[in-house]
């Protein structure tokens, strides 16, 4: 065999844009890379700090996407830098020890987390954390069934594919795990029927459902919800993996109705932007009915769970979020954002609905109606329909240096979420850029003909 070709690593940060591109396209998606490069979101970003990051041709930008809410911190916080160099010289894996920082981390968590929540599990990742509480839920109470809301999104993996409630995601991989049954997001009758034979181990719920397109349920559902859990004796997790740790004004989304869940699931911005790291965490009545047994101690594990380094992340974390008030100052600046934005859909007819709590926004377009059809034969309405979000986010990011994507079961929304560590100026500039796209193209069909083309073309 000749010897292979291998990039070093001082070789790697030399590539240029095009040679990603095409290692991409040669090496791993290259569906999303033809997609990615047909609404121009592959420019090659060299360097980050905070709400601002920079491409290999020296252009500045603002992050308002912060890693689909994993960059609460911004991108390389110190703190979080600092944290990593203090443990580089201890071991990050060594399963045969019980780990310092995990038992440090679990209790912070423990400390902070609404209701009785004591016993935590580290995982890598979202998805991971909801697979451990799917499995806590059916081993804790004997029972297989779970319950989820329509529209949601908990991750991709097998048993978190089932939960999310998209059949787009779905469809392809079935038959997924069976005894999921599903409800619209905010309808308690109808929970309440899939309740009522008492043969569900759990449901899981997104507080805010986030790639659903920032919807909010009614003023007390969750409320609702926790109290039919309890009259039905159907455990409640809580998927806060985008809502927590402070995005919402809240420290968690589910305390603005006082609501306490048996398990949480928590995992993109405890790794301060820079560690993945994810966790379930359950009350000890239910952790040991699942788990407290010495037979049973391995039944669950993670192999890079709970390391060192992730922990050590995860603690830098909380002191940085408690200590900064970032909690508060999402809650204050939520609210600046969305009176500007509102103020904003007064005066545009694209924008159909400004929606957020915290720094956690959604911003709705309507559907383009008209002569698009005749014009294109269908196409380019069709691609306005199921791209709008793409469209206005290309708009900022090329033309405003604005980083921004649309939400995952809703492409009709872009989502805005900065870091927590965001100013006002850099909100205002967002604002700004708003009303220069909106008021440059009121009426989608520039929008759509200009934007719309690479699309149009890839859908022929």
């Amino acid at each position: 065999m000749a010897d292979p070709k291998l990039f070093k690593l001082d070789d790697a940060l030399k590539l240029t844009r095009s040679d990603v591109i095409e290692l991409h396209k040669e090496y791993l998606n290259a569906s999303l890379a033809s997609l990615m490069s047909l609404i121009n979101f592959t420019k090659q970003f060299v360097k980050a700090e905070g709400v601002r990051v920079w491409d290999s041709e020296g252009r500045e930008y603002l992050d308002f996407l912060g890693g689909y809410g994993a960059l609460n911190l911004g991108h390389n916080h110190p703190r979080i830098l600092e944290a990593l160099t203090k443990v580089c010289q201890q071991p990050n894996l060594l399963q045969a020890s019980l780990n310092t920082l995990a038992g440090a981390l679990a209790h912070n968590l423990a400390q902070i987390t609404p209701g009785k929540l004591q016993r935590s599990f580290f995982g890598n990742s979202g998805a991971e954390a909801v697979e451990g509480a799917l499995k806590l839920a059916r081993i804790a109470t004997g029972k297989t069934k779970i319950i989820s809301a329509l529209n949601s999104f908990h991750g991709k993996s097998f048993g978190a594919l089932s939960a999310t409630g998209k059949e787009k995601y779905q469809k392809p991989f079935q038959p997924l795990v069976p005894g999921f049954d599903y409800f619209t997001f905010g309808d308690l009758g109808a929970l309440e029927k899939l309740l009522m034979p008492q043969d569900k181990a759990a449901v899981i719920l997104e507080p805010i459902q986030g790639e659903g397109g920032i919807i909010f349920p009614p003023a007390g559902f969750l409320k609702g919800v926790r109290e039919l859990c309890s009259k039905y004796d159907a455990l409640l997790i809580m998927d806060e993996i985008q809502t927590g740790f402070g995005r919402t004004g809240k420290l968690f989304a589910c305390e603005h109705e006082g609501v306490e869940p048996d398990i949480l699931c928590l995992a993109k911005s405890l790794g301060g932007g820079v560690m993945p790291i994810g966790v379930y965490i359950a009350g000890d009545v239910v952790w040991k009915k699942g788990y407290g047994a010495i037979e049973r101690a391995t039944l669950h594990s993670s192999t890079f769970g709970g390391n060192s380094m992730a922990c050590a992340a995860g603690l830098a974390t909380l002191e940085v979020i408690l200590e900064e008030g970032l909690t508060e100052k999402a809650a204050e600046l939520g609210e600046y954002f969305l009176t500007k934005l509102k103020e904003l859909q007064k005066e545009h007819a694209l924008i159909k609905e400004v929606r957020g709590m915290g720094l956690f926004i959604g911003l709705e377009f309507e559907q383009p109606k008209g002569w698009l059809d005749k014009a294109t034969g269908g196409k380019l309405s069709e691609t306005a329909r199921e791209y709008p979000g793409a469209m206005v986010a290309g708009e900022l990011l090329n033309k405003h240096s604005i980083i921004t994507a649309y939400t995952l079961n809703n492409p009709n929304v872009i989502r805005l979420e900065p870091p927590l560590t965001v100013e006002k100026g850099e909100i205002d500039r967002v604002v700004e850029a708003l009303t220069e796209i909106f008021e440059r193209n009121r009426n989608f069909f520039s929008l759509a003909l200009e934007t719309g083309k690479g699309l149009l073309n890839w859908k022929k």
